[in-house]
């Protein structure tokens, strides 16, 4: 499969174009030939775009790493430093870098969020995080309800945290049964969720007024780690990928935050 084919059915399934404006991500190639003619036989998933899983794809010898955090955020003026550090490697070697961030935070079916509803068995879903005309996470139903500490324990025993664990804020009813995931840095929809009627909110890690606000709105919030998290998304589209006829391997390099 060329580049170009690669990122078009990426792009048409992922819904990039719709997050344009939404997002400070550059969605889609952000490093990578122009004509697009470049073979893609395999690709590297990783959660970030850092020096380490950039390296590590190239040791794999892959032809696209493909990432939920890139390296081009609102736009890059200068290409020095921590940039330069990241990109250089896949520059040299013909590593082409495709970004999928908050598309891939929304997609219902591939997403992050999704893979935590998944993780939770939650049934009955519908989108949840508002995001102007889009979404960023998901909402379900667990048809066997959970108590908080039943639901950070299922968490804490299949999240890659890095050894950090999961954190509990058990502020919520004692039977735990709607549930909003929104992964990564999630808190702000904290709001959103109370609005909502859910039992509990599970997201990535927390802002500083996130335990008052909580407590007082009455939900109880699971957070498992903002790379925790946010494995599933990735995950899912090395299993598409696959489908397509191309080799993946996957980069783990957890933060523990």
């Amino acid at each position: 499969m060329q580049l170009s084919e690669f990122v078009d059915r990426l792009d048409a399934e992922l819904d990039t174009d719709a997050y344009a404006d939404l997002d400070a991500s550059a969605n889609g190639l952000q490093v990578g030939p122009s004509d697009g003619d470049t073979e893609v036989q395999r690709v590297a998933l990783a959660v970030d775009a850092v020096g380490a899983t950039a390296e590590a794809a190239v040791d794999r010898d892959a032809d696209v790493l493909l990432t939920h955090h890139g390296v081009v955020w609102g736009g890059l003026d200068r290409l020095t430093g921590r940039a330069y550090d990241r990109i250089a490697p896949l520059v040299r070697n013909d590593v082409a870098l495709y970004v999928s961030h908050l598309p891939l935070d929304g997609h219902q079916r591939l997403g992050n969020a999704a893979g935590v509803a998944d993780l939770l068995g939650l049934e009955s879903r519908e989108p949840f995080g508002e995001l102007g005309p889009e979404w960023v996470g998901q909402r379900g139903v667990a048809p066997d309800p959970y108590t908080g500490e039943e639901l950070a324990e299922t968490l804490q025993a299949s999240l890659d945290h890095g050894g950090e664990g999961v954190r509990l804020l058990d502020f919520g009813p004692d039977r735990i049964e709607d549930i909003a995931v929104l992964t990564g840095s999630g808190s702000d929809w904290l709001d959103e969720a109370a609005a909502a009627g859910v039992d509990a909110f599970v997201t990535g890690e927390p802002k500083g007024k996130l335990y008052h606000e909580a407590r007082e709105a009455g939900v109880s919030v699971v957070l498992g780690g903002h790379y925790a998290t946010e494995t599933f998304g990735v995950e899912s589209l090395g299993s598409l990928v696959s489908e397509w006829g191309v080799e993946t391997t996957y980069v783990d390099h957890p933060t523990g935050i």
